[in-house]
């Protein structure tokens, strides 16, 4: 390293650089989240124009050679000469950083743009960048390639009737890990645009399969709560409340269900998801929870003097909240649109939903009592949670021994945010990880047999299942809307299972289980995977071994290279296989493991798959297993049956 630091240290970096040099600073990843994110930034300029009412189509196409095209009957980007750079505007949008309408009310009412960045960085992280406008009674083109170089300037190639833009782009596979487009990725971003923007119609074609499919919603909000609750006992019908308030458009649709004990609120800025929440939401609560309250009152329906908390009205509630507002008052908090901070929209949500939803309770007396009643019952269940809380702290021997069972091997560290709870597959793998184990802060619990399958029964049924119920007694937080996420005994909670199709199945129950009981635990990325090695690949040498392990087929042929000739393979058929020293190296120590964080990045898709593949109704899972599954001879499944 030099020790002198001057101006000869400094990069400038030019036009698209920086985007090609740190990617990553752009999308997020150069993994499969970034390369959809790509996407995104082109679909999100054509939902713009839709949503200041330019057009009502837009197609997203999955091309067979790798690229992807997106087409909108929008006004079309301009083309026309820049007055202070002297080239043309659409030259502009797909070159330079913070260049683009979204910045001026005269172009753009509302928008989801807030840094003008979308279509440069798609360009600058794509091997080509083709693009089409139709306008001015003509069809203009022009192209870039090698990550955003010009490569055919504007030019005019004849003339038509129609108005929109078309651009194609083929992401750079020396920048990503991987170029492959996901259906099922985006036909859901696609879908939660058609709730989003309704009567405007999404289609998705895939010209690698043929498939094909639209989405178009006349109701917008209320079809998505009925989609997101479709296997849900209701207890009221979906409400659905909007109105202009100076200069924003508010819409908002919400359910109760019984038997659901999270609360689920999704909201959106100019059709953005705000996953952190915001000023929106904050009125939401403020404005739900007075108006229950109020009502409640007024009608001598409470049956003491304390008041419902908004945990007690929010229980069971699933709620879509979609401001749209103009660039001028527009506030993020953070690097990111995560969350929203414009102050006008706290008051501006808080009324709405204040004084329309207490009108709906007063002309629907017969549904406001029954959601009373639910609250209080929401009530008095966390009064007495919090009453055995406080008496489990009194006795603090009484509470390790409810907390403690046979089956846990206890970490020994006081410091719960540092301590991991790993959940192993049987006795068999419980024996390795508990010799494998860091006994300062790693706690084992081994399951005997499969979890109860959580998504559609009683509480009591829950609580009787045995191994649910340590688990439970283990995290030492509750469960339901009394969960408390403070009250957890690790700060990380790691599944550990086989790499077969049993391992996959009580992942799948155990993630089922979290994501009803215990959802706060994913949504702070409390809840991960671990992820054993598929493979040791090892041969004597002196009176020791040369090992190297491998995840995946690609490893193992790194692995059988490093190791060098005359070596053995062992092909791992579950964790009990490995000798504790060889688990703790691979899955356990931190220093080495490959751990998959659970979270939630598409609500609307997990709230779909888990009710489809884990719910009561099996014509939906065959159906959700014929659209989604190629079972044809090269399938491991079918070999084994051949066999």
């Amino acid at each position: 390293m030099n020790k002198e630091y001057n101006a000869s240290n400094i990069e400038y970096l030019t036009g698209l650089q920086g985007v090609i040099k740190r990617p990553g600073m752009y999308i997020g990843s150069t993994n499969a989240y970034g390369l959809h994110h790509l996407v995104w930034e082109i679909v999100d300029n054509a939902v713009d124009e839709a949503l200041n009412g330019f057009g009502n189509k837009i197609t997203v196409i999955i091309r067979k050679d790798g690229s992807l095209s997106v087409i909108d009957e929008g006004r079309g980007i301009p083309v026309d000469i820049h007055k202070s750079t002297g080239i043309p505007a659409i030259q502009l949008i797909f070159t330079t950083l913070h260049s683009g309408g979204k910045f001026n009310e005269d172009a753009y009412k509302s928008s989801g743009g807030l840094h003008g960045v979308g279509s440069s960085v798609t360009n600058a992280l794509s091997e080509f960048c083709d693009v089409v406008v139709y306008k001015n009674q003509k069809v203009y083109h022009i192209r870039f390639e090698n990550n955003g170089n010009l490569a055919v300037p504007l030019e005019v190639l004849g003339n038509t009737t129609k108005h929109g833009s078309m651009v194609t782009f083929k992401p750079d596979k020396k920048i990503f890990s991987t170029v492959d487009f996901k259906w099922d990725t985006i036909a859901s971003h696609l879908q939660e645009s058609a709730f989003l923007l309704k009567k405007v119609k999404f289609v998705l074609k895939d010209e690698r399969t043929n498939q094909e499919t639209e989405f178009y919603y006349e109701n917008g909000l209320k079809e998505y709560i009925e989609t997101i609750n479709a296997n849900k006992n209701s207890l009221g019908p979906v409400i659905t409340f909007e109105d202009k308030v100076n200069t924003m458009d508010i819409e908002i649709a919400f359910q109760y269900c019984t038997g659901d004990y999270n609360e689920t609120i999704y909201s959106y800025v100019n059709n953005v998801r705000t996953r952190d929440g915001g000023t929106h939401e904050t009125g939401f609560r403020i404005g739900i929870t007075k108006a229950v309250n109020d009502f409640a009152e007024s009608n001598n329906l409470l049956k003491s003097k304390e008041k419902l908390e908004g945990a007690d009205i929010r229980e069971g509630l699933t709620a879509i909240i979609s401001v749209k507002m103009p660039e001028s008052i527009l506030e993020f908090e953070g690097q990111t649109k995560g969350k929203l901070g414009t102050p006008q929209a706290l008051s501006a949500v808080n009324n709405l939903i204040y004084s329309q939803f207490t009108y709906f309770l007063n002309e629907n007396k017969e549904f406001a009592v029954n959601l009373i009643k639910k609250c209080i019952d929401s009530q008095a269940a966390r009064i007495a949670a919090r009453k055995a809380k406080d008496e489990m702290r009194k006795n603090k021997k009484q509470k390790e021994t409810l907390l403690l069972s046979d089956k846990l091997t206890p970490a020994q560290g006081k410091d719960y945010s540092k301590n991991e709870l790993f959940i192993v597959e049987g006795d068999s793998a419980g024996g390795s990880a508990k010799k494998g184990r860091n006994p300062l802060y790693q706690a084992i619990l081994p399951l005997r047999g499969k979890p109860l399958n959580t998504d559609s029964i009683s509480v009591d049924k829950l609580l009787k299942n045995e191994e649910i119920s340590t688990l439970i007694n283990t995290i030492g937080a509750g469960y339901g809307q009394n969960f408390d996420i403070e009250d957890s005994h690790y700060g990380k909670i790691i599944i550990m299972t086989d790499a077969d199709t049993d391992g996959a199945h009580i992942q799948t129950l155990l993630l089922t289980f979290f994501y009803h009981y215990m959802r706060p635990l994913i949504v702070n990325g409390y809840v991960y995977v671990a992820v054993p090695p598929l493979y040791r690949v090892y041969k004597e040498q002196g009176s020791g071994y040369i090992q190297e392990y491998a995840w995946d087929d690609r490893e193992l042929e790194i692995c059988k290279e490093k190791v060098g000739r005359g070596y053995k393979i062992n092909r791992y058929k579950g964790l009990g296989e490995m000798n504790p020293d060889q688990l703790r190296y691979t899955t356990m120590d931190p220093r080495h493991r490959l751990l998959i964080k659970v979270n939630i990045d598409d609500p609307l898709n997990v709230a779909k798959e888990i009710s489809t593949l884990m719910g009561n109704n099996s014509d939906l899972r065959k159906k959700w297993v014929e659209e989604n599954i190629d079972f044809n001879e090269e399938d491991e499944f079918i070999k084994e049956v051949i066999k």
